[in-house]
């Protein structure tokens, strides 16, 4: 698409934008003008679905009426994960035994690596990337020690080539077929918090799987931004939070993905819970653990229906919008025109460099900016102007325009800014 610099082109857009409309489904926070701000941080929170309050008063409204026996009664809570399963399937390309959504995120990733990430005295490294989210890092560590190992030796780390800011496949690739029979597992995220690249999760699984490691993803950056198809790309597991691009509020619930060829391996080591014991018997309060078919056979306690009310709002949104092909094509345009607009200040690579790749494909609607110098004043010349955008120590600014709200005049108007700062006395 050819770009234009002027708000007349960026309002033209907006009018031709067929998702226009849902930004009147959320609450944009207020600006120092009181107007709404320019809300680019749905990579860290996304914005409240303006049906969330109704969706949680209702619960408080039957958990009102009902008491105990709201669990059987109108939305019955004790089937409330399964009306979130159909939506969740959909949302990350996966069949609905495959998927379930509990607990939060960092407890699913323990729960899953206490099941996939078996080392033995030869294949026991995990290879994960450096510089993955801290709570990736935390857990890779604490699982290697909980099986008696250094994660010094056991926890591999990928790093880009010298003066590079990402990963290329081919060294993932490469790395994977070094560590060959001494690999047991490969664990990345989605998209990396830091920088924004999208790792290509097919590659990545068909070359794990190659030399016989299990391979997961934590999809914290990448559920509800970029077309999954966990399925068919044959991943063994995967779990992402719903509280960044799922808007499902702040420390939301959580959801899983397990590949449906463990759908019923009850062998499989796992930390066992009631609410994932067959429903048939669950309640005989039998001892022996008998896990659900699939996924559900991961949960460990009854639903946490307010966090899942919201969850549930804002999921029938995505499905109201089209899904993520829809919205998809949407942010390829929108973080496009934000690069475009970068771009074309022409500012000195020492003082703004975008590290976050080029290729649409690989990246999601995050634009990493590298600041050099003066990186905390463009922070706060982008907050003074109504910009709420994120900071990530020691010097990289993320904004990442999200196509259920955000609109292309939000992306112009960052461009503005950014072209006022660079025009500031150093």
């Amino acid at each position: 698409m050819p770009y234009q610099n002027s708000l007349d082109f960026a309002r033209q857009l907006d009018a031709q934008d067929p998702l226009r409309a849902f930004r009147s489904q959320f609450l944009i926070p207020k600006g120092p003008d009181g107007q709404p701000c320019t809300y680019v941080c749905g990579n860290s929170l996304g914005l409240q679905p303006t049906s969330a309050r109704a969706a949680v008063e209702a619960e408080f409204a039957a958990w009102e009426e009902h008491g105990v026996e709201g669990h059987f009664r109108g939305t019955a809570w004790m089937h409330y994960h399964d009306t979130l399963t159909e939506a969740t399937a959909r949302l990350v390309g996966a069949k609905p035994v495959e998927v379930v959504v509990m607990n939060s995120l960092s407890v699913n990733l323990h729960l899953l690596l206490i099941s996939f990430y078996r080392p033995t005295a030869t294949r026991y490294k995990l290879l994960m990337e450096g510089g993955a989210f801290p709570s990736d890092q935390y857990a890779a560590a604490s699982q290697a020690k909980l099986h008696g190992l250094n994660p010094d030796e056991a926890v591999v780390e990928l790093v880009p080539r010298p003066g590079e800011h990402t990963l290329r496949t081919e060294d993932i690739e490469a790395k994977i077929q070094e560590l060959g029979d001494s690999l047991a597992l490969v664990m990345l995220g989605g998209v990396n918090y830091y920088t924004g690249q999208a790792f290509d999760m097919a590659a990545v699984t068909r070359a794990g799987h190659a030399v016989g490691a299990t391979v997961g993803f934590d999809l914290a950056h990448a559920a509800g931004n970029l077309l999954l198809h966990l399925h068919d790309w044959d991943v063994d597991f995967a779990c992402w939070c719903t509280y960044k691009y799922l808007n499902s509020g702040p420390g939301g619930t959580s959801g899983v993905f397990v590949h449906e060829r463990f759908a019923n391996r009850p062998d499989l080591p796992r930390l066992a819970g009631w609410w994932g014991h067959d429903p048939s018997d669950r309640f005989q309060m039998k001892k022996e653990f008998r896990p659900m078919p699939g996924a559900a056979g991961w949960q460990l306690s009854n639903a946490q229906v307010f966090p899942m009310a919201i969850h549930k709002a804002s999921l029938a949104i995505f499905d109201e919008a089209g899904g993520m092909p829809a919205l998809r094509q949407k942010s390829e345009q929108l973080t496009g025109y934000l690069e475009w607009l970068l771009r074309e200040l022409n500012l000195p690579a020492d003082e703004l460099e975008i590290i976050t790749p080029a290729d649409p494909a690989q990246r999601g609607c995050q634009l990493s900016l590298l600041l050099r110098r003066r990186g905390r004043a463009l922070f706060e010349h982008f907050a003074a102007r109504g910009i709420m955008a994120d900071w990530r120590e020691p010097n990289v600014i993320r904004l990442s325009p999200v196509p259920l709200y955000n609109s292309f005049e939000d992306v112009w108007r960052i461009g503005q800014a950014v072209a006022e700062w660079g025009q500031l006395p150093v």
